[in-house]
């Protein structure tokens, strides 16, 4: 395999029960506990304020801890996967928590053809998904085309300024090594194990990804027809991408670099509405 489709699709396949069976994604926690929330979907609580009663679609899903946090919430959801295999422990998850989300397997930019031309008060979209995708102005259009005139896009993301440094590296410092810009070629990357802890050995290690820089992302916003409404970033970020040296975990689970944390953003939270 060696288009970018077919290599992420794999990355993903394998990750999906090893990332189900992660402590660092609590499924068990979920299914116990009727209240319980994903972290990054905690984070965010002031930001989503009332969501229920709307209808609202999670892009990119992986195993829907943050689709079922948000059905949690009180919206009726959706979840939609490029992954076979993310959607069946999304499912799973679902089923144990007793709760009504529908799955669809489908690739983010067929979503709309996917949904039957279904419209939604919310699409929500959390941190790692934009990087999978290779052109940011085809996913603005998608997102209007999901949307109800006056819907809500509501997503938290990795900073691209985050995207773009060495995550390699096992000291203090940090370096800008990758695009910030949206490129035509990905970056690929061949790394052993996952951003969560996993057992056994995990084979398919190269993934392709590509960076969208802020201004790229508000523009092809505009472009299709939204109002950005609002823009949060954040010196914080639900797991650590560098080394253990770099950052500190702090009481909510989120990670913050231990010199000067103030100098980087690594998240960010967009709102944008649709006209």
């Amino acid at each position: 395999m060696t288009d970018s489709r077919s290599v992420n699709l794999a990355h993903w396949d394998e990750r999906a029960p090893a990332h189900a069976a992660s402590p660092d994604y609590g499924v068990d926690l979920f299914a116990s506990d009727p209240t319980h929330l994903s972290g990054v979907v905690r984070f965010d609580l002031p930001r989503l304020g009332d969501i229920s009663g709307l209808t609202g679609l999670h892009l990119q899903c992986h195993i829907g801890t943050d689709t079922l946090s948000l059905s949690r919430l009180g919206a009726r959801m959706t979840g939609l996967d490029f992954s076979a295999a993310s959607i069946a422990e999304a499912r799973s998850l679902a089923q144990r928590a007793g709760a009504e989300i529908d799955f669809v397997v489908a690739d983010a930019y067929d979503a709309v053809d996917a949904l039957g031309d279904a419209t939604f008060d919310l699409v929500y979209t959390g941190i790692g998904a934009l990087c999978w995708l290779p052109d940011i102005r085809r996913w603005a259009h998608v997102v209007r085309g999901l949307l109800r005139p006056g819907g809500r896009l509501f997503m938290r993301e990795g900073h691209p300024m985050l995207w773009s440094l060495d995550y390699e590296r096992t000291d203090t410092e940090l370096v800008v090594r990758h695009p910030y810009f949206e490129t035509v070629d990905p970056v690929v990357d061949d790394s052993p194990g996952s951003y969560v802890q996993t057992e056994g050995t995990l084979t398919h290690t190269v993934s392709h990804s590509w960076n969208h820089g802020l201004g790229e992302i508000v523009t092809a916003l505009l472009e299709a027809g939204m109002t950005v409404t609002g823009f949060e970033e954040h010196e914080s970020v639900p797991w650590n991408p560098f080394e253990p040296a770099v950052m500190r975990e702090g009481a909510d689970g989120e990670w913050q670099l231990i010199d000067q944390p103030k100098r980087l953003p690594l998240t960010y939270t967009l709102q944008a509405i649709a006209n």
